[in-house]
């Protein structure tokens, strides 16, 4: 009974949700774009390792998926490193910084080439480095048309503030001779926000015993995407 009454009850908030969600949203888009100037949301840096590789460059990408995100929702660092040039380095290591109080990724996926199968995802356990995250491999293979891409997924912490600029930290690369650096220096950033309405529901379903909602909220802000979470979530409650 308390089972239906809880599924019913949560239904119920999920029509007021999907009725007042224009008017609530409206707000809370226009203090995320007010506040977005000067957030980057992705760097390049270009790698000559010098007199070790002439005429090679390596390139390292960094960004993040969204612009603003509010408290308990997922956000993901991409990070992409690959070659302009003939060499073919292996990358045996990709280390994010992501913003301080973040806790470990719920996620770590990194996308490489397999010969035979070309570029494969696959998921992966981050461990801890040197304040950040790495994932590690005995060597993934890079060339001119195969870069390797690890995307770390993180649950933003209820220490972020409506908008607040969240910068993260940069990037390190271990592998073959020339292809290693350090980029301290390549920051992203999103904007703190409110949570939407479906956000804010699934947060009350959590305190409220009906699942966690990790990997269930919405960082785009889509109100579609996490009244649909909350339905699915209802209905297997």
């Amino acid at each position: 009974m308390r089972k239906t009454s809880n599924i019913a009850a949560g239904i119920a908030a999920t029509a007021l949700v999907i009725s007042g969600a224009g008017i609530a949203l409206g707000s809370a888009t226009a203090t995320a774009d007010a506040t977005q100037s000067g957030c980057v949301q992705h760097q390049h840096v270009d790698h000559n390792p010098g007199i070790s590789s002439v005429w090679i460059t390596h390139t390292y990408d960094k960004s993040i998926s969204v612009t603003s995100a509010a408290v308990g929702t997922l956000v993901t660092y991409k990070v992409v490193v690959g070659t302009t040039s003939i060499g073919n380095p292996y990358i045996n290591s990709i280390t994010d910084y992501p913003p301080p109080g973040f806790d470990k990724p719920v996620k770590a996926v990194v996308t490489a080439y397999h010969f035979g199968q070309g570029e494969q995802p696959a998921d992966v356990t981050p461990e801890p480095n040197n304040g950040g995250w790495s994932v590690n491999s005995t060597g993934w293979f890079v060339n001119s048309g195969n870069p390797v891409t690890a995307e770390f997924t993180y649950k933003v912490p209820a220490s972020i503030t409506d908008g607040q600029q969240v910068m993260s930290g940069g990037i390190s690369v271990g592998g073959t001779v020339g292809s290693g650096s350090d980029q301290p220096n390549m920051s992203v950033c999103f904007t703190g926000r409110g949570a939407n309405p479906g956000e804010a529901l699934l947060g009350s379903l959590d305190q409220g015993g009906l699942g966690s909602s990790q990997n269930q909220l919405s960082s785009t802000g889509s109100v579609t995407d996490t009244i649909t979470n909350v339905i699915r979530r209802l209905i297997g409650s």
